[in-house]
């Protein structure tokens, strides 16, 4: 992310970010930041730029409403971080095919919704969850990657240190 003055800073975001999930938990009753983390770093090691990775630790705070459209709007972010964030923001009843379509019209979303995509669909994450939470979510996050044209379950790449 471009640095300036008026601008959240990459450390800020983060910070931002897990206070504002920090009461939260997923669906197996981990801290959520872990997925906000895991998201990040799938977006960092898959090359993604600064933006997306703040888009990335921001991804569902509008959809959690862990942070508001109002706020988002205001925040002092470039315009492509919350382009990407409102892009990957799923709204109430609205049908995956809509959903899909606005990621991939929105630049620099779909990096960030296949790195989410692969921290919800990670097996150790699912074996977690009841057997029936495990079968609908698996089938959910298949037609989400289906729609999107990622057609097989994400392995993020190794590391390269």
């Amino acid at each position: 992310m471009t640095e300036s003055r008026d601008r959240l800073t990459l450390p800020e975001v983060e910070t931002l970010a897990r206070e504002a999930h920090a009461a939260q938990r997923d669906k197996a009753g981990r801290p959520y930041t872990e997925h906000l983390a895991a998201v990040a770093e799938g977006v960092r090691i898959r090359g993604g730029s600064e933006e997306q990775i703040a888009a990335a630790w921001l991804h569902d705070a509008v959809e959690d409403d862990a942070l508001s459209a109002e706020w988002l709007a205001g925040a002092a972010l470039p315009q492509e971080v919350k382009d990407i964030v409102l892009a990957v923001t799923k709204r109430p009843g609205e049908e995956p095919e809509t959903y899909t379509r606005r990621i991939l019209a929105t630049p620099g979303a779909l990096l960030v919704k296949e790195a989410d995509l692969a921290h919800n669909a990670d097996p150790a994450r699912l074996a977690a969850l009841e057997p029936a939470t495990r079968t609908r979510l698996t089938a959910k996050y298949a037609r989400v990657r289906e729609l999107l044209g990622l057609t097989a379950p994400d392995v993020p790449p190794k590391r390269r240190d």
